[in-house]
């Protein structure tokens, strides 16, 4: 008896250490990390191409392990199952520290902070496409499509004066921004979280430490990829990235980042706009293969790819221009991405 009623004793001593110890926050619990310094802003970047039909862009965002935060690129992925659109996560600050909010797959786009990730996510919403039956159509005055290969697409002017790279919400310096009643009631709604191609890609990312802010100081040369977890093929620098430097591959087009975004490109994928050769066709046309700014100095041959005949060329050392090699097909004016400048493919 004398040995039970010690075994009970340290029992319930060991008990109430365990209820004495703070439990972690249902912020923390429901969000995963908590910190207390806020992530870089969001870097400035292009669009890859779509690589194809079915195909929905998830833009890039700021992770964060070894006391240290890491850009995760934007990328193209397939969602889960049809009929379901893309929340961006998100930063937010509450009770102390910031907490990560992560991203999921919903019939509706709920609230994500108010951070303007570009490409169609302004803040609210999403202006970059839409399910109807199903499949997807693509606005191509946000998306960058190659139309020779992708027909489900719609022309849509997006209208969005939040010109911030601000990454987090709340807190000191952060977005001020609240779910609307429309972002209430789709919180409700049944979410899928992130695709095992998503995790990975954010693992990719999380391993490579020249994503981590302390290495690229916000300028990632890995900021966008027309994969998930290919950061080589296709990949796009960000705006002041060693790679952006080196190679063009931040590659910005026409109109600014504020206002009125970018109207109906020209045809066949082409991304001319001041950059596009070729016949002038709308704001960013071009149906000509033509040259990427060939009067101006600089100005390479494009590398030869089978799915572009004849070539344009592009203009590495031209701010804005792009590198010759198209990957996505078609012909971009010399592999110029249409992106809509001054911020993510115009900053949508």
């Amino acid at each position: 008896m004398r040995k039970f009623g010690l075994a009970l004793a340290l029992i319930l001593a060991v008990a109430a250490v365990i209820l004495a110890t703070p439990a972690p926050s249902s912020a923390q619990i429901g969000v995963g990390v908590s910190i207390t310094v806020g992530p870089p802003a969001i870097p400035v970047y292009a669009q890859p191409i779509c690589p194809g039909d079915g195909y929905l862009w998830t833009p890039g965002y700021w992770g964060y392990a070894s006391a240290d935060y890491y850009w995760v690129p934007g990328t193209w992925v397939r969602p889960p199952v049809v009929g379901v659109l893309w929340t961006p996560g998100y930063w937010g600050w509450g009770g102390g520290f910031y907490a990560w909010h992560g991203g999921y797959w919903g019939p509706h786009v709920g609230f994500y902070g108010g951070i303007n990730y570009g490409f169609g996510y302004g803040g609210v919403g999403f202006g970059g496409g839409e399910w109807r039956g199903g499949a997807f159509f693509y606005n191509r005055t946000v998306a960058n499509v190659n139309v020779t290969n992708i027909h489900n697409t719609y022309n849509r002017t997006v209208i969005n004066n939040n010109s911030s790279h601000v990454s987090y919400n709340g807190g000191a310096g952060g977005v001020d921004a609240h779910p609307n009643a429309d972002e209430q009631r789709y919180a409700s709604e049944n979410h899928t979280p992130p695709t095992s191609e998503q995790t990975s890609h954010e693992h990719e990312a999380s391993t490579n430490h020249a994503q981590f802010a302390s290495a690229n100081h916000g300028h990632p040369d890995v900021a966008a990829t027309t994969h998930a977890g290919d950061f080589e093929h296709g990949a796009i620098g960000a705006r002041g990235s060693e790679s952006a430097r080196t190679n063009g591959t931040y590659r910005p087009g026409g109109a600014g980042a504020n206002g009125v975004t970018n109207g109906p490109r020209g045809g066949n994928g082409n991304a001319g706009g001041n950059h596009g050769g070729g016949t002038a066709n709308g704001t960013h046309g071009g149906t000509g293969n033509g040259n990427a700014n060939g009067s101006h100095p600089g100005n390479t041959a494009g590398t030869p790819h089978p799915n572009n005949t004849p070539k344009g060329q592009s203009n590495n050392g031209h701010p804005g221009g792009g590198q010759g090699n198209n990957k996505g097909g078609g012909n971009k004016g010399g592999g110029h991405p249409p992106a809509g400048g001054g911020g993510h493919h115009g900053k949508q």
